[in-house]
């Protein structure tokens, strides 16, 4: 993190924390997915089946925003009204509320696969890595829920023979970067034979998608609906997961023209015509989300190397506008929004 970034998060931590901790607690309006198994089967109210995660109008928004409050409570917590903050954690993060959700998601599996199961990894690794009372606690607690969504990783990888490569929920790369951390953690700490299982099944997937991809149509983004770049975010995780000469030889094949600012669509910040409307606001998240990625692609090049300088300006362009629209704007932003901004100023 820059010093520019930190000063930044520091003076807007405030504001995000005071949008997450409003919407965690917002049951209302909510976007419910679940499959009716038999008349009458279908909660009659969101918290029915999320006694944790029931607010930020779905499910896994509401688990990336937990996820943002952690954050922020390990980075500024002399910025953000910290015990407000512990005191919801403290009533949703409960040992009860969680099983709960483990057994939601092993009966009626949320539909953002893989984006909410990896956003629960995220959450649960950023809390796990926390030497913290409260967050030793909510740890153990948060097991079952992570061992549910880790067996479904699990069952889904291996069979699942082509990757998805959109810029919404369903993009297999990023699913897969979001895992990534929790999955490494577990498997270092292993105390059981399955623990490098699901690190494993991530490697093996992103061997078999992503290995021989050359020239992506990065100039066909975006699409009108995207908050992920998939060119982006493939090689985000491809950065993460390769060897450093293996992923410079990887990467120069998979965009070539990056050196010049080509294409430059990827480049060009997206234009938002309408926070109300729910799909084209995903524009906003693709700005933030992008310009994360550019930070963490340029942290993986070697120093020295002339695109750093490129990537990193490309990444404030999409940001910095964006800042300005976390909050007291549309809830369809405001429900989520904010937790890509602390991603890009804590990269």
């Amino acid at each position: 993190m820059t010093s520019r970034r930190a000063a930044q998060l520091l003076s807007r931590a405030g504001e995000f924390s005071e949008v997450a901790l409003r919407t965690v607690q917002q049951e209302f309006p909510h976007d419910i997915r679940s499959t009716m198994r038999f008349p009458g089967d279908f909660p009659n109210r969101p918290a029915d089946l999320h006694p944790a995660f029931y607010g930020c109008l779905d499910w896994h928004s509401c688990v990336q925003m937990h996820w943002l409050l952690i954050r922020l409570l390990r980075a500024v917590p002399e910025a953000i009204p910290a015990g407000d903050i512990r005191a919801v954690l403290r009533r949703h993060l409960t040992a009860e509320a969680l099983a709960a959700e483990a057994e939601t998601f092993r009966t009626r599996p949320p539909r953002t696969r893989p984006y909410g199961w990896g956003w629960a990894l995220t959450l649960h690794h950023e809390i796990m890595t926390w030497d913290d009372p409260d967050a030793r606690r909510w740890s153990a607690d948060l097991a079952p829920l992570s061992a549910a969504v880790t067996e479904a990783f699990l069952r889904w990888l291996p069979k699942q023979t082509y990757p998805v490569r959109g810029g919404a929920h369903d993009n297999s790369a990023n699913g897969l970067s979001r895992a990534l951390p929790y999955a490494r953690t577990v498997a270092r700490d292993a105390a059981g034979p399955r623990d490098g299982a699901l690190l494993a099944a991530i490697e093996d997937a992103a061997h078999r998608w992503y290995r021989t991809d050359s020239d992506y149509p990065a100039a066909w983004e975006p699409s009108g609906a995207d908050f992920l770049s998939p060119a982006l975010t493939e090689a985000e995780l491809q950065a993460a997961l390769l060897p450093p000469d293996e992923f410079a030889t990887w990467f120069a094949r998979f965009l070539p023209g990056l050196a010049a600012a080509r294409p430059a669509t990827l480049f060009t910040p997206a234009t938002v015509s309408d926070d109300s409307d729910g799909q084209i606001a995903h524009l906003r998240g693709l700005n933030l989300s992008r310009a994360w990625c550019w930070l963490r692609l340029a942290a993986h090049l070697p120093l020295g190397d002339p695109r750093v300088p490129l990537l990193r300006s490309a990444a404030e362009l999409h940001a910095e506008p964006e800042l300005d629209h976390v909050s007291g704007g549309d809830y369809l932003v405001e429900h989520w929004l904010a937790c890509y901004a602390v991603l890009y100023l804590t990269a």
